[in-house]
């Protein structure tokens, strides 16, 4: 099983550079529990980066726990049903975590 880190490692192998468009924005992921932590997407001129850490200003940030994120992008929780649930918090831009979720085939 990928631990979470690996998991935004393989990320940039997942972007959807068409479906990106014009996107310029950067989502920071603040992942709490076991094998969490702070990573930043940065989706700008049809590239994906991702570093360890957190963004100076992120456009949107999403809270959630590790275990929850994992079962998320390997297709165990259903984002939607996450975010109505609670397990999933956003706080910035609702529309750039929406749409990075269509750029990424989730």
């Amino acid at each position: 099983m990928a631990t979470v880190a690996e998991l935004f490692e393989r990320m940039p192998g997942q972007f959807n550079a068409e479906k990106a468009g014009d996107m310029n924005a950067v989502i920071l992921f603040d992942l709490s529990g076991d094998g969490g932590g702070q990573w930043s997407v940065t989706i700008a001129n049809g590239a994906c980066d991702i570093v360890t850490g957190a963004a100076d200003s992120p456009k949107a940030t999403v809270r959630m726990d590790a275990g929850d994120y994992h079962d998320m992008i390997t297709g165990k929780l259903n984002p939607m049903m996450a975010f109505m649930s609670g397990k999933v918090k956003v706080e910035g831009d609702l529309n750039t975590v929406m749409k990075f979720q269509s750029i990424f085939g989730m």
